[in-house]
């Protein structure tokens, strides 16, 4: 299965890694096949005195759990990194980053379309905080190398933005600012694309960020962050930070994100698929303004996606026609796609950016980004492309009725 001339080649054993890394069913009780749900919050002592934590046994959860030691080796061999951590949500592991590799008086660099929490985090928690934040489009290397600065610590970005759908040369990006200076920290929220559709590690990036919450589980039913690495140094700092702030995710947590890993290499292809047909079928209805999706060969960064990824994920972002109302009717209008933020699960959502996900951006960010009140974001999902496309044809034809457009 390909997405428009993608190669279904990449990442080798991908599916196999999935499956068994940090699994192992030697290492559980009774060697059961499925990693056990370890509840347990404290666990018996040997002996007394402060244990050495990267020797595989337990004392705390908060420090340390079986099951979730299991979710953060694998993410960390799907990402082909040395290292992985869990954390509570996707915001804790971005926000544990930030206060792990910065402090007051140093300057980040944050892309300029991101995540509305993120922008919230960066500009009402993180400069109150003392960090400078400089929030540029990533887009330009140029613009990125100019704005780093003698005090820069950190640059952080999406590898494809959210809601305009953005895509970043990382290994570009990485590239320049570790010329400047190899101590700055490049971060990569790789959410949308996950790691099936890209390794930012392999292209230069010291860390990758995702919110597991979203295709990496796959199924709307859990909150979770991951992070990965290669640097022991840079793990055992983002150890200190996550066990001190307590953002943990509980054993249960971790074993739904550990289980809705195993069919990643699956899913991410229906979506794909999907979210190309709708992507296809949207660009040429009269009844939509501009569709955003890097897997169009009209999308502006098409060819940079198929440079640094194996391809596009199954989110689409368009603007209809017409004013807010009737962009917000059709999302009322719709029956199999569900009118909800959040994104990457099986079921197919839609959200309007300007009042929901990124509603706490200022309006004069919003409209220099382009993030119109009749934008949609919308997450395919894996139903019957048709069918999906049935739904929003009727919604449509409901909110932008004939001889309004």
């Amino acid at each position: 299965m390909s997405n428009s001339g993608f190669p279904i080649s990449g990442f080798p054993s991908f599916g196999t890694d999935a499956i068994h890394a940090g699994q192992d069913p030697a290492k559980f009780n009774f060697k059961s096949a499925v990693p056990p749900i370890t509840m347990a919050s404290t666990y018996q002592r040997s002996d007394t005195g402060i244990p050495d934590l990267t020797n595989g046994k337990y004392i705390y959860s908060r420090l340390g759990n079986p099951t979730r030691d299991c979710l953060e080796q694998c993410i960390a061999k799907l990402e082909n990194a040395k290292h992985g951590l869990a954390f509570s949500s996707g915001m804790a592991a971005i926000t544990g980053c930030i206060q792990t590799f910065a402090k007051a008086g140093d300057h980040v660099i944050c892309g300029d379309d991101v995540y509305g929490g993120t922008n919230w985090y960066f500009n009402n928690i993180a400069n109150k905080n003392g960090l400078e934040i400089d929030m540029v489009d990533m887009r330009s290397v140029d613009t990125v190398v100019s704005a780093v600065r003698d005090s820069t610590q950190i640059v952080f970005f999406e590898s494809m933005t959210n809601p305009l759908l953005r895509v970043v040369d990382v290994a570009a990006v990485a590239e320049a600012v570790h010329k400047i200076r190899d101590d700055i920290v490049v971060i990569v929220d790789n959410t949308f694309m996950t790691p099936w559709n890209m390794r930012p590690l392999d292209l230069g990036a010291d860390i990758v960020v995702h919110s597991a919450t979203k295709y990496i589980n796959g199924h709307s039913d859990v909150v979770c962050g991951l992070l990965s690495t290669n640097s022991s140094n840079m793990r055992e700092a983002l150890f200190m930070t996550q066990i001190t702030l307590g953002a943990v995710p509980s054993p249960f947590d971790s074993y739904l994100v550990n289980r809705g890993m195993k069919t990643l290499h699956l899913r991410m292809p229906r979506h794909a698929e999907n979210a190309m047909k709708v992507a296809e079928w949207l660009e040429a209805n009269p009844r939509i303004e501009k569709v955003f999706y890097p897997g169009l060969p009209s999308h502006p960064e098409h060819d940079i996606l198929k440079k640094v990824a194996r391809g596009a994920p199954g989110i689409i972002t368009f603007s209809t026609k017409g004013k807010e109302e009737n962009a917000t009717k059709f999302l009322k209008s719709t029956k199999v796609v569900t009118l909800a933020v959040s994104l990457g699960g099986y079921e197919s959502l839609a959200e309007h950016p300007a009042s929901m996900t990124h509603a706490n951006v200022p309006k004069e960010h919003r409209e220099a980004l382009g993030i119109t009140d009749t934008m949609i974001r919308m997450s395919v999902g894996l139903e019957d492309a048709d069918d999906i496309i049935a739904d929003l044809e009727n919604a449509l034809k409901v909110a932008i009725p004939d001889g309004q457009f």
